[in-house]
């Protein structure tokens, strides 16, 4: 037990620093960043080190509602009708199948393993939720593009919206049955009709006055009419009790017809919602209890397991029948497998109204969280990567600096700020010869497997392709590359050559200072590559921009 009582605003601060460490070595080994927050979270929480106080946890609910709720309205704005009607053509017919299989294959699990039947119902619509701040925030990290990436999205609101749907209806069966409640099952089922016909006019509502009044004031302003917005809606959701993910998935969508502003809007929010993100998922991650995962049992497990069969399965058949691509038909399922947010308040209401049934089924929820939001990210990723719709530089590891050479720009640029004179050009006499770095160049008849190993193990962003001869035949320029699908299926027949631009840029060992300083500020490259002045001009070696400003430095020092 940590003994030292931190302040509330000393959490948020010791969060969002370990995040950022924890991010930061996850883009090193390409891990998605939801993963790592999640695993500060862990850490920091009861199952390990338990620095976090719970009280603390209760003290970012708002923040994390509110996270949750720019979430789903950047994923309502990627919904125009247009859009729509394109991906409803056969999204909604992988979504029956997927919700199916995934209610009857748990359910039907649970029934045979010995659960009860209410029981086994509830869970079996708990099921199906997908949690929307794990999948959409994943799929904006890597940049994804293409039909698995646009069904994914699809699918989870489609996922979140049954899921509540059909549990209020389980509810009601369940009721119905017993002969008991409160209040009449048709009383249950007005309200719960009720309140969804509330959230989606409030959502339609708010997304009309975001676009009326974006269209109306300067851009400055948008950010504040946007957040007054959001948390004016949250909290009117708190007060009627109204299911605030649908709420804020109609205000997106009507913001994405009704604005042509949309896509601004959504880069206008995307810092807040990136910064409360971390938050969110640090702070879900410090409450998810490893304890509880371990104590669900053999029944956590059956769920576990039923739940990934059915929804890669219900995803497989219903792809299978209508004839989607391949790449639908394998990976699709496994981009659903997160959940969080949705089962985890569903769960809440059941344990409110029902302690003994509904504790059971929140207890089992809250063990299995801990297993689909660490795996969830990860097969999303992994699915993504073998869908080939992930850019290059999401798929490889390739970082432009090593910690020394940021280390030694941080001391050159402390130099400069602290020198009232300027720099003085170099003398004319002084060659390049001394700083060129004698790398072998890719050759041009390297496979693309190749290239991408020489790319891994290089902090540079320019590479020379050179020939049997060692000649320069073009360079391949990463930030270039970098946007490229990685796709595995058209690895094997692309080669170096390919990839190649020709340039007529190019250094000489023989050159001065001053020229090499001349072509650097006409070229964004961070090096250029050096060749032998005289024929055939052989490749020598690389310039790179930072160790000419370096010598600039240390020849100013002297001077």
């Amino acid at each position: 037990m940590f003994v030292f009582n931190l302040h509330v605003t000393s959490t948020l601060g010791l969060l969002l620093a370990f995040s950022l460490v924890a991010g930061l070595l996850a883009d090193l080994i390409h891990l998605p960043k939801v993963t790592a927050y999640l695993t500060v979270g862990i850490i920091l929480g009861p199952s390990f080190l338990d620095i976090i106080p719970k009280e603390h946890s209760h003290a970012f609910d708002p923040m994390l509602k509110l996270a949750m709720a720019l979430v789903l309205f950047n994923l309502g704005c990627q919904f125009s009708l247009s859009r729509v009607r394109i991906i409803a053509k056969r999204g909604l017919g992988l979504a029956a199948g997927e919700l199916l299989f995934t209610f009857g294959i748990v359910t039907g699990g649970l029934i045979v393993y010995g659960y009860s039947v209410e029981g086994s119902v509830l869970l079996g619509t708990l099921a199906l939720a997908t949690a929307p701040a794990t999948t959409v925030l994943v799929l904006k990290e890597f940049r994804s593009e293409g039909t698995v990436t646009d069904k994914t999205g699809f699918l989870v609101a489609v996922n979140n919206f049954a899921s509540i749907v059909a549990f209020e209806f389980a509810f009601l069966i369940i009721l119905l049955f017993r002969g008991g409640g409160e209040s009449s099952p048709f009383d249950q089922l007005g309200l719960l009709t009720g309140s969804i016909v509330g959230s989606i006019i409030l959502g339609a509502i708010a997304g009309l006055l975001v676009s009326f009044g974006c269209g109306l004031i300067s851009k400055g302003r948008w950010l504040v009419l946007l957040v007054a917005a959001t948390t004016f809606c949250l909290g009117l959701c708190e007060t009627l009790h109204l299911p605030y993910m649908l709420t804020f998935l109609v205000m997106g969508v009507t913001v994405a017809n009704t604005s042509e502003f949309n896509k601004r809007i959504v880069e206008e929010l995307d810092h807040l919602t990136g910064l409360l993100c971390v938050l969110f998922f640090a702070v879900h991650g410090a409450e998810l209890d490893l304890h509880a995962f371990i104590t669900t049992g053999a029944i956590g497990v059956i769920y576990i397991a039923c739940r990934v069969v059915g929804k890669w399965l219900g995803i497989y058949s219903a792809a299978k029948i209508m004839k989607q691509p391949e790449e639908v038909k394998h990976w699709l399922g496994s981009c659903l497998l997160a959940q969080a947010g949705a089962a985890i308040a569903l769960s809440t209401i059941a344990a409110r109204r029902d302690p003994e049934l509904g504790g059971q089924i929140q207890t089992i929820i809250l063990g299995t969280v801990v297993f689909f939001e660490i795996v969830g990210p990860l097969a999303i990723r992994y699915s993504l990567l073998q869908s080939g719709e992930i850019p290059l530089a999401e798929a490889i590891s390739h970082t432009n600096k090593t910690l020394l050479g940021q280390f030694r720009d941080l001391v050159d640029r402390l130099r400069i700020g602290m020198r009232s004179v300027p720099l003085t050009t170099p003398p004319d006499d002084l060659t390049i010869e001394i700083l060129v770095r004698k790398e072998r160049g890719i050759e041009e008849s390297a496979s693309f497997d190749e290239v991408i190993e020489h790319i891994e193990h290089s902090h540079d962003n320019t590479y020379p392709v050179i020939d049997e001869s060692g000649t320069v035949v073009g360079t391949i320029s990463y930030p270039q590359l970098s946007n490229a699908m990685f796709d595995k299926s058209v690895n094997q027949l692309i080669r170096a050559e390919d990839l190649a631009v020709p340039t007529n840029i190019l250094l000489h060992p023989d050159d001065t200072v001053a020229q090499a300083l001349d072509v650097f500020d006409n070229v964004g490259d961070d090096c250029l590559p050096v060749v032998e002045r005289t024929s055939p001009h052989l490749f020598v070696g690389i310039l790179r921009r930072t160790d000419l400003m370096h010598l600039l430095i240390k020849q100013q020092k002297s001077s």
